[in-house]
């Protein structure tokens, strides 16, 4: 025992005193970087380890308001670079997005998870992740694909409206209304729309639940496991049962997708083989592109040329299904109980809704092709994703070559990220930024949404998907998502407070920015909504 501590003892003070000497030397080497804190090497890093995003967040605000909008945090050779002026992530990400497109090397926790950074969130910039972007973007998420959903959508929205209505009345009917938990019915929801879009097929419940919970345990496995990223020699080796469990968790969630993935293979299989014998049957008509389609015949430019294998493509799935649920059921909850805090909002959408569609007794559904008659519907989503955007930072970003920003050196080890909610907040551009106002997106002449980039092309105002080379893929397909679900849960239900409840807007963070403690409504319906078979 004291053979192993001294042994422990003596590879730790070498870890110390190697990133201390490296730190000398990159400091001395790069005095030009952007100001910060001193932190002793490695030591120095171990609170960031601990703490939570959010704790990490009001640190920054301080240290913004100290040294300025850009700011260092030593950690070893590795520098932390932290931007939360508006101009410099334009600068940055729009005006120089092909130097800031790159990604840090992961931490071996993600390294695992994500097979080497074999996926679009966190691959390298090069010709790999172009390709996976582009297939996704082109075969799947643009705008002229939107359509091919509309069916998926509108099955997912009966399923939402009718898991509401059930627990509403479950405690006495229509006239009893009992509080409802919005939160899981959002993710579930969510999550069924991206199974649809995934794998083409509508599958059991049974089979949905267990494709959310390997997902979920996936998810929790960047907290449950951060401990493994802290010197991971050493962790290897006195914590093998902890890297077993992650082990474990993968697999489970591998054995779970790989038979999807193969008895999707073999229906396009039989799928091509009855158009090309010109067998015009309702299944070759109704068949309807996955994004698991369109990773078969993928080539990778760094391979030979190669087909991606089966890891590849779940891989790929995987991010696919994570990307989507959480962000979007985040902002939808968000959304929702400014719906309930300011029935004022409430009401004005419905107005303008039911001006649009018609009378109650005759839509029970607000048609997609109607929301861009309804502007207050687009002014509530993105004043939603201004107060209260999914992520309050972007996943990190590197340079490809060293770079110069604002006079300060961004060197090309380190990592760089942004803070996405400090630029929604930017009193210098939002007038009572902390007030929900749909109104500031609206024209005062014709009440119709003023001309805003969410890009952040021209210019970055908020930017809750990003910006740049790395913008979200999914923007669109997410704005008319929110759009769409915030319209007809309007449309369905009126929204209230439960009696002696506030709504608390207090955050907690899990992948995405989520409400602390999940909103608790009673609905009560409009219109007849629906009854559907529930998966």
């Amino acid at each position: 025992m004291e053979t192993w501590f001294i042994i422990l003892i003596s590879i730790f003070i070498a870890a110390l005193l190697k990133a201390f000497i490296i730190n000398l030397l990159f400091t001395s080497k790069n005095n030009k970087l952007p100001p910060g804190p001193f932190t002793f090497p490695v030591i120095g890093a171990l609170p960031w380890l601990v703490k939570s995003p959010l704790e990490v967040e009001q640190i920054l605000r301080k240290l913004h308001a100290k040294f300025g909008p850009i700011v260092t945090i030593p950690s070893g050779h590795c520098p932390a670079i932290f931007i939360a002026d508006r101009a410099l992530a334009h600068k940055a990400l729009v005006q120089n997005g092909a130097v800031f497109a790159d990604r840090p090397p992961a931490l071996p926790v993600l390294k695992t998870i994500t097979k080497d950074q074999r996926n679009i969130s966190t691959g390298f910039y090069g010709p790999t992740w172009r390709l996976f972007r582009r297939n996704l973007t082109s075969e799947i998420l643009h705008p002229s694909r939107a359509g091919t959903y509309k069916r998926a959508r509108k099955w997912v929205l009966e399923v939402l409206l009718d898991r509401l209505k059930s627990e509403s009345t479950s405690g006495g009917g229509d006239d009893h209304p009992i509080p409802v938990s919005v939160n899981d019915h959002l993710q579930y929801a969510m999550f069924c729309l991206l199974v649809l879009m995934c794998f083409g097929d509508k599958l059991d419940h049974d089979q949905i639940k267990l494709i959310e919970n390997v997902q979920r345990r996936r998810l929790q496995a960047f907290a449950r496991f951060r401990l493994l990223d802290f010197c991971p020699t050493l962790t290897k080796n006195f914590l093998r049962k902890k890297w077993e469990e992650l082990f474990r968790s993968l697999k489970d969630q591998e054995n779970t997708l790989f038979p999807l993935i193969r008895a999707r293979k073999k229906a396009r299989e039989e799928w091509l083989s009855k158009k090309a014998n010109h067998q015009h049957h309702a299944d070759v008509e109704e068949y309807v592109l996955s994004y698991v389609d369109t990773l078969f015949d993928l080539r990778l430019p760094d391979h030979k040329n190669r087909k991606l294998n089966e890891e590849e493509i779940y891989t790929l799935c995987s991010e696919f299904l994570t990307a989507g649920t959480d962000t979007t059921s985040a902002a939808l909850q968000w959304i929702m109980a400014n719906m309930v805090k300011y029935p004022r909002v409430q009401e004005k959408l419905y107005m303008e809704i039911k001006g649009v569609v018609g009378n109650g007794e005759e839509e029970d559904e607000v048609k997609e092709e109607k929301l861009q008659n309804i502007p207050y519907l687009k002014a509530v989503v993105l004043e939603g994703l201004r107060r209260h955007p999914p992520g309050h930072f972007l996943l990190p970003h590197a340079v490809t070559e060293d770079f110069t920003l604002d006079g300060y050196l961004i060197p090309k080890n380190a990592t760089i990220n942004f803070m996405v909610a400090e630029m929604g907040l930017d009193p210098k551009v939002w007038e009572d930024p902390m007030a929900f106002q749909p109104e500031r997106f609206l024209s005062d002449e014709n009440g119709r949404v003023e001309d805003f980039d969410i890009t952040g092309s021209k210019e970055i105002k908020m930017m809750p998907f990003g910006a740049g080379r790395r913008i979200c893929p999914g923007l669109g397909f997410s704005i008319l998502h929110l759009e769409y679900f915030v319209a007809n849960l309007v449309w369905c239900f009126d929204w209230k407070a439960v009696d002696g409840d506030e709504i608390d807007f207090s955050e907690k963070q899990e992948l995405s920015t989520m409400m602390k403690n999940p909103l608790r409504a009673r609905i009560s319906p409009r219109i007849r909504c629906k009854k559907v078979d529930v998966l």
